[in-house]
């Protein structure tokens, strides 16, 4: 399928690897011109390159801490004027309620919530003046179902979820579209963390760690980046324009909820 979009241009945060960066290069699968941003300045300028040979677009690297207003502004800035958004950071550590106070809680509502919607309020008003524009914000299936042990998490992510749901319909008669996409897990550098705690908390093999995991997600397997960034591509396409403010699992259906 032709999505449209060739020639757009996109922002794609802590796009080096994981999930970001399967949503990079399903845009850039579709002619999508790039700017990817991550820490680690290494990795990212990796995967510029990769997608850059692999796709034949424009692609600009700026390794930057998104979540800090001096990271933002310098990737904002170079940025430049994008048709597409694509927002994403790493959650907060999991614990205990009792774990975390207020200094807590800021952190993550900065990285979660805060940083996304400085992010659409920057890039918002360009999309409005051009009547086009797609923002996907890569949050949690903890919006859906929460997660005990990550309440920090849970707490950000559903606060960015109440925005998106009001300020997606304010923009979209604009031609300008947000939703938001809910990983599930997938085979990522995070999902081996997670298999390696319960090897050891288990004390049994790392396969045999993965069937446990996989135990609760009825697909029986986890998705993969690919899937996610093919879901991600479409709801940036210009198919896509009739779809606003909603909360897409990509889970397996692991969340067991029936709406």
């Amino acid at each position: 399928m032709d999505l449209g979009i060739k020639g757009r241009r996109a922002l794609v945060c802590a796009s080096s690897k994981g999930l970001g960066r399967g949503c990079a290069e399903a845009l850039a699968e579709a002619g999508v011109d790039l700017v990817l941003n991550a820490r680690g300045a290494d990795a990212l300028q990796q995967t510029a390159d990769a997608i850059r040979g692999a796709h034949g677009v424009n692609v600009t690297a700026v390794a930057a801490d998104i979540t800090s207003e001096e990271g933002r502004a310098e990737v904002l800035d170079a940025a430049g004027e994008i048709d597409i958004l694509v927002t994403n950071a790493g959650g907060p550590p999991p614990g205990l309620w009792s774990d975390w106070g207020h200094d807590d809680f800021i952190k993550a509502l900065e990285a979660n919530m805060l940083t996304p919607i400085a992010l659409m309020s920057a890039t918002l008003p360009k999309m409005i003046d051009r009547g086009w524009g797609r923002v996907v914000n890569i949050t949690s299936q903890s919006v859906k179902a929460p997660i005990p042990q990550l309440g920090l998490s849970n707490a950000a992510r559903t606060g960015l979820t109440g925005y998106v749901a009001g300020t997606a319909r304010q923009v979209a008669a604009k031609g300008v579209n947000i939703n938001n996409l809910l990983p599930g897990s997938h085979d990522t550098d995070r999902i081996v963390a997670l298999e390696t705690a319960v090897s050891k908390a288990q004390n049994v093999s790392m396969e045999e760690a993965r069937k446990i995991r996989w135990s609760g997600i009825p697909a029986g397997r986890y998705g993969t980046v690919e899937e996610f960034g093919a879901m991600c591509a479409f709801l940036c396409s210009q198919h896509a324009g009739f779809i606003v403010g909603q909360n897409i699992l990509l889970d397996g259906g692991q969340t067991n909820a029936t709406i």
